[in-house]
């Protein structure tokens, strides 16, 4: 089973909603190459629900979904069961994006079905006084992203240091960054001020060259 807390790094990439179909593949597949190389880091790719399966069979990769919802099978329609994740070979899920936030009790509920189920949870929080609330919860991984960085070119590293510091004194399960990391020393500043590792999207999967992007953002 994948295991979420090694020691080495995580780099989690959030497809999003960018790409569809066989993009999808292609993505995974060159994000795949450069993981290979890099061994001491460990990658994650978060996809659609609707491509896991594919994207399982195509890549190494730990593949989790970008949500899920806390009910059980029956009649639920248009919903997305953590049982057709784990179906699909999915590792986990990612939860409380700033683009699809969640009630705390739903979270929690959430959070519970997924451990029945032994899938992982990466928990996106927008500031310590959330991420104190779901901490609560254990979840696998709390994901600290300012929702104003998000998709822009302002690094949460950069412009909030000492917030992922302040993180990592009051915060006792392992958390990552994100929103707005585009490069190297947004990579070290976050490993350096306490974070597990970085979230990245935009950066990566809207780039003409996310092999080349990924690498250089790993460069030491």
């Amino acid at each position: 089973m994948f295991n979420f807390f090694r020691k080495k790094p995580v780099i989690i990439i959030n497809f999003k909603t960018y790409k569809q179909g066989k993009e999808v593949i292609r993505l995974a597949k060159k994000i795949d190459k450069v993981a290979r190389v890099n061994k001491k880091y460990k990658f994650i790719v978060g996809v659609q629900p609707t491509d896991i399966y594919e994207v399982a069979k195509a890549v190494k990769l730990p593949v989790v979904s970008e949500h899920v919802d806390p009910f059980l099978p029956g009649r639920y329609t248009g919903f997305i069961l953590p049982e057709a994740i784990k179906k699909d070979k999915g590792k986990g899920t990612f939860l409380n994006h700033s683009e699809h936030p969640l009630k705390f009790d739903t979270l929690k509920q959430t959070i519970k079905r997924c451990k029945v189920l032994h899938l992982k949870t990466a928990v996106f929080v927008k500031n310590i006084k959330g991420a104190k609330k779901v901490e609560k919860f254990k979840p696998t991984y709390l994901i600290y992203e300012p929702p104003e960085l998000v998709g822009g070119r302002i690094s949460v590293s950069s412009s909030k240091p000492r917030i992922i510091k302040e993180f990592s004194r009051k915060i006792r399960r392992k958390f990552l960054v994100g929103a707005g990391i585009h490069s190297n020393k947004d990579f070290k500043i976050a490993l350096e001020l306490g974070a597990s590792g970085i979230a990245l999207s935009s950066a990566i999967v809207k780039s003409k060259a996310p092999e080349k992007k990924l690498r250089d953002l790993l460069m030491n």
